[in-house]
């Protein structure tokens, strides 16, 4: 039987670790995390979509983890608490309560997730707490070994999808027919449901949620599919000419397009600025046709779809060693029927990007 990857303890304990010492530079003694990608990030487990669960982390101490209903197998935590996130399988709905009932009271100085702190969690603490949200958001930019094998499991699904859409794609197949389809060659190699699955699958149009609509000849259809393996995140994009037969013109707007890859292979490493490096690849793309490119050139991806680094000049960020990213450079206009995006996943290296995705990019 085929081994799934999972996160490991091991490298979760790292984390914790990393976590702590972000903590102890800013004089805070504890944290605790709410948020279901958090609790996975530290600890290892997922709780189920429908189920709450917390983890503690003591700056000098054991990291907690509060589960519903059991202790699960698999987790790296010192300690584990319980509570009853159901009764007799009806979900409580206040779970979220019960959970945080758990959390043993604490005059230090706490440290939670604004985004995600409820008054059960906040009226536990005896001083104004300090906000987790950007030392996690900071350090989840650094993928880790079992957290690049979660990601490259979901680039294969990805990878099936483009497969399987490259054989169904032709005039009047309907866009929700296709999103079936995909859904299904994605389950398949993922060997479990899947997370998340991707926004983009309409046909003569930049992007949408399928429509019950029949794609015709002479359109393109972009597919940006963003199935998330075990909560974590792959995101790429490829474009299809309905009838197989792209135009000169779509096929010229793809060389363009194909030249910010070149630059970005060329160009991108440690230090380099993201910002700088969007009005670079604008510039090409806009000796297409100006302004013809009219979105972010790219962001890191991981336990949530948009995260750090921004290829936005709305941010002013630079690439780390570590960072998962993609690079989606797209043109669109009514001559391309309506446009082509294609969008590649890259992580960081100490000199420069290895390129994670290999699907082919033709029309």
């Amino acid at each position: 039987m085929e081994e799934y990857p999972r996160l490991s303890k091991q490298h979760c304990r790292g984390r914790q670790q990393r976590l702590r010492e972000s903590l102890a530079a800013i004089n805070v003694d504890r944290a605790i995390v709410v948020a279901s990608e958090s609790v996975q990030w530290l600890t290892g487990f997922r709780p189920h979509p429908l189920m709450r669960a917390a983890a503690i982390l003591e700056t000098d101490g054991p990291c907690t983890l509060i589960a519903p209903g059991n202790e699960p197998d698999h987790h790296a935590a010192d300690q584990v608490r319980i509570f009853d996130a159901q009764w007799l399988c009806t979900l409580r709905q206040d779970q979220f309560d019960a959970a945080m009932q758990q959390v043993t009271a604490c005059s230090q100085q706490v440290a939670v997730e604004f985004s995600a702190c409820g008054q059960q969690l906040a009226k536990r603490l005896e001083h104004a707490p300090t906000d987790v949200d950007p030392l996690l958001w900071d350090l989840r930019r650094r993928k880790d070994p079992d957290e690049l094998a979660m990601m490259r499991k979901a680039i294969s699904c990805t990878e099936a999808m483009y497969h399987k859409a490259r054989e169904i794609i032709r005039p009047g197949i309907g866009e929700l027919e296709v999103y079936n389809q995909l859904h299904a060659a994605a389950v398949q190699v993922a060997g479990e449901p899947l997370t998340a699955l991707g926004n983009d699958y309409q046909s003569n149009s930049p992007g949408g949620l399928p429509r019950d609509r029949p794609a015709q000849a002479g359109e393109l259809m972009i597919l940006d599919l963003g199935p998330a393996y075990r909560g974590y995140h792959a995101d790429n994009c490829r474009t299809f000419a309905v009838d197989g037969q792209p135009t000169e013109t779509q096929e010229r707007a793809r060389q363009t397009i194909l030249s910010v890859f070149e630059w970005v292979e060329k160009t991108v490493r440690p230090g380099v600025s993201c910002r700088q490096l969007y009005d670079q690849c604008k510039a090409i793309l806009d000796q297409y046709e100006p302004n013809a490119f009219f979105h972010h050139l790219g962001h890191g991806v991981g336990l949530y779809p948009h995260e750090a680094p921004h290829l936005n000049p709305h941010w002013d960020d630079h690439f780390r060693q570590g960072d998962f990213f993609t690079v989606e450079p797209g043109l669109y206009g009514d001559a391309l029927r309506a446009g082509i995006r294609i969008e590649e996943n890259y992580l960081v290296t100490a000199t420069g990007v290895e390129k994670l995705t290999t699907t082919s990019t033709e029309l």
